[in-house]
């Protein structure tokens, strides 16, 4: 499968159906979107700096192809805006997908206003310093998930997951036949038919006396 059609067939699921098809061991942990609920598909582009430093931030607006989501390891600190809006609106001009950042982002009502997908750790007015040193393209970490350059990302309401692409046309197929079994669940639960027979050993020893 093409590398278009992939992105283009994950950007149907959600990262819960997705994180359940990694092993529910994967997804990074304390990251939020803070742009609203648009969800976002794309190939991770890789930076890591120092905390509190957007130089290699900076590098990576000019670096990356449209369609990519820039993912930042900063190291999860609070205390610094390592984005804003106008490195937003730079990146919405050169046609990346959105930003992942283990830290800290600013002017988070640009972010909502132009529903540009943004998921970070938190807000700070205070912002970054342009020093170095920093990494691109290389393997990193956000939120305790490990991300190579290149892997399949996914973020929505409920997080963000990384998907390695030797591993995503089986992540893909297990994830849309999980879907089609949680849509019939559902209209099982709207029709009064949803089987409950797996409990019914807990249900005779903890029912009403």
């Amino acid at each position: 499968m093409s590398s278009d059609a992939l992105i283009r067939d994950f950007s149907g699921l959600s990262t819960t159906v997705i994180g359940d098809n990694l092993d529910r061991l994967r997804g990074a942990v304390g990251l939020r979107p803070l742009h609203g609920s648009k969800s976002v598909v794309g190939r991770a582009f890789t930076v890591q700096t120092r905390p509190g430093d957007n130089l290699f931030v900076h590098l990576s607006l000019d670096l990356a192809k449209p369609g990519d989501i820039i993912v930042v390891d900063g190291g999860g600190l609070e205390t610094g805006a390592l984005i804003g809006e106008i490195m937003m609106r730079y990146a919405q001009s050169k046609g990346i997908a959105g930003f992942v950042i283990d830290g800290a982002v600013r002017d988070a009502a640009a972010f909502i206003e132009a529903e540009f997908p943004c998921f970070a750790r938190s807000t700070s007015n205070r912002g970054p310093h342009k020093n170095g040193p920093g990494t691109v393209r290389q393997p990193i970490s956000v939120g305790g998930m490990p991300v190579q350059q290149g892997d399949i990302i996914v973020g929505d309401v409920d997080g963000v997951v990384a998907i390695r692409p030797d591993e995503a046309e089986h992540v893909l197929k297990q994830s849309t036949q999980q879907l089609v079994k949680e849509r019939q669940l559902l209209e099982d639960i709207a029709e009064g038919r949803f089987d409950r027979r797996w409990l019914a050993e807990l249900i005779e020893l903890h029912g009403e006396r």
